[in-house]
């Protein structure tokens, strides 16, 4: 299937609709919060003789509870019922929710708009659930980090407008809170009516009974994730991100104020600058993997986050205030850009580092509770951003700035980093094979999509060097688990890559009899399994640039397991750094040519009864031509 660009989607029905929805939902919800935000921060002893430091942390408060409340049964109901349907019930709630606001700004009621905001909250833990386990459904796997990265930008774009739009129409007086009311209530409406459009999205598990007990259902949820470790580990990932993202955003106002020397609106351009970072980053997602799901862009995006965080608390401690200033001031003093240069990065390698998170959670978790998997992320999310909210607190009371807060963050984020990746090297291993790809090489991608898209198979190709297994896993959406020789697996710093990637050692008769047979029961256990597996049949390097004679060995492999056997061709590769052209390879530095062109190519599926090594090497040295 030929590769397009992720925007197609939003002129097609499995998605658009969804996506105003999203967009609608997360816009509306931002204008109601930050219109209250500011009315009470303004306005709050109009409505009460509360004090206004109360009134904001009872808000945030109320708006966090829901998703502890109700996450654990929006994930049940997710997993039971249509979804379309029940993004519909949950947009006619919205409505509600916002009307019930509407009537709170009205006749100037703090419990009906607090009870808004509680409700509102409860209408997103709903939602949570039903939108990212829907997407799995409507899309294609090769599609998932674009959908997502769309959805995370339309969600930063989203909730940027509606902070802008909320605060400036309940800064116009008397008409303004009548316009929140009015525009609340409208994009609600408009919601319900694309709603309408969203296709049929079935439901997983339509016999599952509803256990109405949060707490048990909640640690429920906990054991679906811990059943698959990366999935698990990939939820902590997206929570440490919303901790981190709080603890950035919490401090905008008061970094601009006490440390910036600037007005509200330097507020707005710092989220501004750090929300189409975000949204950039999640949109080069989808171009940097390759159209696949490439969790080696998270490792990169975390070394972004503690990079750019760092430097950012060194900008601030160089930055030299001149009083009180707007955005245009702000902007036009070059000291300040170095600044706004290391949020905007912030935001693009924190897009990086979510969205494929987000899609590895879809593909890898267990489709009958992919939805309470998703519920009990939304959960721990909120206790990760009550958890921000406590350490500032902690930090604040020990004395620290503001900028020394954000430094510390950055520099936890290095240190979770490393705990993650340490209990999960595929991520790291990922993160070697991508970069592989784009820096050393330039990879050329033809007849990929003769490789099985699920089942096992076999894939063949020839072995010009040392890193031609890496090459084929980055250009495969599927993982592979790779056969090679021994020596070759236990080469230092490759062989962390090919350990973790569940490579198979192979040994000749001669040398390790009892190692050959336990790898071609390794292999047996992975094609049962509905693995690939990817093999070089000539069982050594080149050393001349030709193709070796294909061994016996594959058709050992299908006699025992009959599979179909793809063959693969790598070009450009032969004098390369990692090959034995004249002499041992990655002796010859000068032969590493950043960003060379190089290419793999696939060939139809042989059904496993006309497998024949001779008839693979033909078919491989067609495919590879004359271009070694």
């Amino acid at each position: 299937m030929r590769e397009q660009s992720q925007f197609r989607l939003l002129g097609q029905r499995r998605f658009a609709p969804f996506f105003g929805v999203q967009f609608l939902g997360a816009l509306n919800d931002n204008v109601f919060k930050q219109a209250l935000v500011l009315l009470l921060a303004y306005q709050g002893v109009a409505y009460t003789t509360l004090s206004t430091d109360v009134l904001q942390n009872l808000a945030q408060a109320l708006f966090v509870l829901p998703f502890f409340l109700f996450s654990a049964t929006a994930g049940q109901l997710a997993d039971k019922y249509e979804k379309s349907k029940l993004i519909q019930i949950t947009v006619a709630i919205e409505l509600a929710v916002m009307a019930l606001g509407a009537a709170g700004f009205m006749l100037h009621s703090l419990p009906l708009l607090f009870a808004a905001l509680f409700l509102g909250g409860l209408q997103s833990a709903l939602f949570g659930p039903v939108k990212y386990a829907i997407l799995p459904q409507q899309l294609q796997s090769s599609e998932l980090v674009g959908g997502n990265g769309l959805v995370e930008t339309g969600t930063s774009i989203a909730i940027l407008l509606g902070m802008v739009l909320g605060g400036w129409l309940i800064a116009q007086g008397e008409w303004g809170v009548t316009a929140v009311a009015l525009v609340t209530m409208g994009l609600s409406a408009l919601g319900l009516l694309l709603a309408r459009f969203i296709p049929h999205s079935p439901a997983p598990d339509p016999g599952l009974r509803i256990n109405w007990n949060p707490l048990t259902e909640t640690l429920r949820n906990f054991r679906f994730m811990r059943q698959k470790r990366t999935v698990f580990l990939s939820v902590l990932g997206i929570s440490w991100f919303w901790f981190y993202g709080s603890m950035f955003i919490t401090q905008f106002p008061n970094l601009s104020k006490d440390v910036l020397a600037g007005n509200t609106e330097v507020v707005t351009l710092l989220l501004i600058v750090f929300s189409v970072g975000i949204g950039a980053g999640s949109l080069l997602c989808e171009k940097l993997s390759g159209h696949k799901i490439e969790i080696g862009l998270v490792p990169f995006g975390s070394i972004g986050l503690t990079v750019f965080g760092v430097d950012l608390y060194f900008a601030l401690a160089a930055h030299i205030g001149h009083g009180p200033v707007g955005w245009r001031e702000f902007v036009m003093d070059a000291g300040h850009w170095r600044i706004l240069a290391d949020l905007a990065l912030i935001g693009v390698f924190g897009g990086f580092y979510i969205v494929p998170l987000y899609a590895l959670i879809q593909s890898r978790s267990d489709e009958a509770h992919r939805s309470r998997t998703i519920a009990g992320n939304n959960i721990l999310n909120a206790l990760f951003m009550v958890a921000a909210a406590l350490l500032a607190i902690a930090l604040f009371s020990a004395g620290m700035t503001i900028p020394q807060i954000l430094l510390v963050t950055a520099l936890l984020n290095a240190a979770v980093a490393v705990y993650i990746y340490t209990l999960v090297p595929e991520f790291l291993m990922r993160f070697i094979v991508w970069l592989l790809i784009h820096t050393v090489y330039r990879l050329d991608k033809s007849g990929l999509e003769h490789i099985p898209g699920r089942g096992p198979a076999v894939l063949v190709c020839n072995h010009v060097s040392f890193v031609d297994a890496l090459i084929i896993a980055a250009a495969c959406r599927r993982p592979i688990r790779f056969v090679m020789d021994h020596r070759i697996f236990r080469i230092p710093v490759l062989s962390f890559v090919f350990r973790t990637s569940g490579c198979i050692p192979i040994a000749p008769a001669r040398e390790d009899a009892a190692m050959l047979e336990r790898a071609y029961d390794e292999i047996a256990k992975a094609l049962e399994a509905g693995d690939l597996v990817g093999i070089f049949p000539e069982g050594r390097i080149t050393d001349n640039g030709e193709l070796h004679p294909f061994r016996s060995g594959i058709r050992r492999i299908v006699e025992r397991t009959p599979v179909p056997v793809v063959p693969l061709a790598l070009r450009g590769l032969w004098g390369s750094f990692f090959s034995r052209k004249d002499g041992a390879a990655m002796t010859r530095p000068w032969r590493a040519r950043p960003l060379a062109r190089i290419a793999l190519a696939a060939a139809a599926p042989v059904p496993p009864q006309q497998v024949t090594p001779e008839g693979l090497q033909a078919q491989v040295l067609a495919l590879r031509g004359d271009w070694k």
